[in-house]
């Protein structure tokens, strides 16, 4: 397995997804997203195989005048307003390959081999 998890170290569920592997003994690179943040081909890779880009935005956050934004303007625009504020995109994001969940879910990473 190659995992990779994208969070931030204040992040809860990013927390327990670090320890759910760590107890398994499985490696994982994390990768904080106040730092360095996803790229657009990582983003569409999740968002691909997690029901689109609306499933990824955290719409409950803190920056209410940014998710209005986003909600609001032109399709064709949401990518690249998400990407330049990575801050609205739920955590954790762990990746398997082409693999991907969003938020915390030992019960569909027990089934990854």
């Amino acid at each position: 397995m190659n995992i990779q998890i994208f969070g931030t170290k204040k992040c809860n569920d990013t927390k327990k997804a670090e320890r759910f592997f760590k107890e398994r003994g499985i490696k994982f690179q994390f990768i904080d997203m106040k730092e360095k943040g996803m790229s657009k081909g990582e983003f569409n890779s999740v968002a691909s195989v997690n029901g689109g880009l609306i499933n990824m935005v955290d719409w409950e956050g803190k920056d209410q005048d940014t998710l209005a934004l986003i909600k609001y303007i032109a399709d064709e625009d949401k990518l690249e307003k998400v990407l330049e504020n990575q801050h609205v995109i739920k955590t954790p994001i762990v990746r398997n390959g082409k693999q991907a969940t969003i938020g915390y879910q030992p019960e569909v990473w027990k089934e990854w081999k």
